[in-house]
C-alpha cells in the first residue's frame, strides 16, 4: 500500500508540475538581430523631457535655437529625426528622436564630443532649470517599418508606446511584420522601433495624420480590411501597457 500511495504522489506531482512548465523554443540568435534591419546600422535615442508648466515657451525656443547645431554640423555623426511637444497625453513635454548612423560607435562619438562642446554644456544647464524629470531609451528599428525620412506638414503626430510581457518581442514582430501592409494606404506610418537599453521589451510605433479626424477615419478603416481583426485580437495579449501621445511637432522638426 505505501508504495502503491508513493507512486501516485509521484505522478500527481510531476502532472502539477506540468501545468507551470513550458518548453521554451531555443532561439540561435539576438531578438536585435531577428527583427532590426540589416542594411543599416541605424541607433536611435527618444528623448521624453517634462517641463516646468510655466518654462515650455522658453524651452522650446532654447531647443530652437541649439538642436539645429548638433545634428547640422558634419562633424558629429546623428541626426535629428523629429522634435514635438505633446498635446494630448501628458502635458508640458518635450520628445525628441535622434538617429544616430554608425551605431554605438557613432553615439560614443557624439556624446565624447559634446561633453567637450562649450555652447552644449551650458545648453543642458540652462535646459536643466526648466525641467521637472527626463528619461531616454536607446531604440532598433523593426526591419518590416518605413524608413523615418522628413516630410512636409502640417502634420499630427501619435506615438503610440507598447510595454509587451518579457519574451514575446519576436510574436510582436511576426505579426507586425504582416499587420503593417494594412497600415499603408495612407502615408500614415513613419516609423517602428523596439528597445535595446532602458525600459525593456519597449515598442514604439510613429504615425502622422493630417488631424485628429483623419486619424479616427483612417484606424476605423483598417477594421474593414479582411485579417486585420485576427492580427489585432493575437497581438493584444502580448500587451502589459500601452499608451498613445499625440504630438504637435516644433518648427526645426524634419518631420512636419
Amino acid at each position: 500500500r505505501g508504495l502503491g500511495s508513493s507512486a501516485r504522489s509521484a505522478r500527481e506531482d510531476s502532472w502539477l508540475k506540468s501545468l507551470f512548465v513550458r518548453k521554451v523554443d531555443p532561439r540561435k540568435d539576438a531578438h536585435s538581430n531577428l527583427l532590426a534591419k540589416r542594411e543599416t546600422s541605424s541607433l536611435y535615442k527618444l528623448q521624453f523631457h517634462n517641463v516646468k508648466p510655466e518654462c515650455l515657451e522658453a524651452y522650446n525656443k532654447l531647443c530652437q535655437e541649439v538642436l539645429p547645431k548638433i545634428h547640422e554640423e558634419k562633424h558629429y555623426p546623428c541626426a535629428l529625426v523629429g522634435t514635438w511637444n505633446t498635446w494630448y497625453g501628458e502635458q508640458d513635454q518635450a520628445v525628441h528622436l535622434w538617429r544616430y548612423e554608425g551605431g554605438y560607435p557613432a553615439l560614443n562619438e557624439v556624446m565624447s564630443k559634446l561633453r567637450q562642446n562649450k555652447e552644449f554644456t551650458e545648453f543642458r544647464k540652462e535646459r536643466g532649470n526648466m525641467l521637472l524629470s527626463r528619461k531616454n531609451q536607446l531604440l532598433l528599428e523593426f526591419s518590416f517599418w518605413n524608413e523615418p525620412v522628413p516630410r512636409n506638414g502640417p502634420n499630427i503626430y501619435e506615438l503610440r508606446s507598447y510595454q509587451l510581457r518579457p519574451g514575446t518581442m519576436i510574436e510582436w514582430g511576426n505579426y507586425w511584420a504582416r499587420a503593417i501592409r494594412f497600415r499603408q494606404d495612407n502615408n500614415e506610418a513613419v516609423g517602428g522601433f523596439f528597445s535595446q537599453i532602458g525600459q525593456l521589451y519597449m515598442v514604439h510605433h510613429l504615425w502622422a495624420y493630417k488631424d485628429l479626424q483623419t486619424r479616427e477615419d483612417i484606424r476605423n478603416a483598417a477594421w474593414h480590411k479582411p485579417g486585420w481583426d485576427e492580427l489585432v485580437y493575437y497581438t493584444v495579449p502580448l500587451i502589459q501597457e500601452m499608451e498613445s501621445r499625440i504630438m504637435i511637432p516644433l518648427k526645426i522638426s524634419p518631420l512636419q
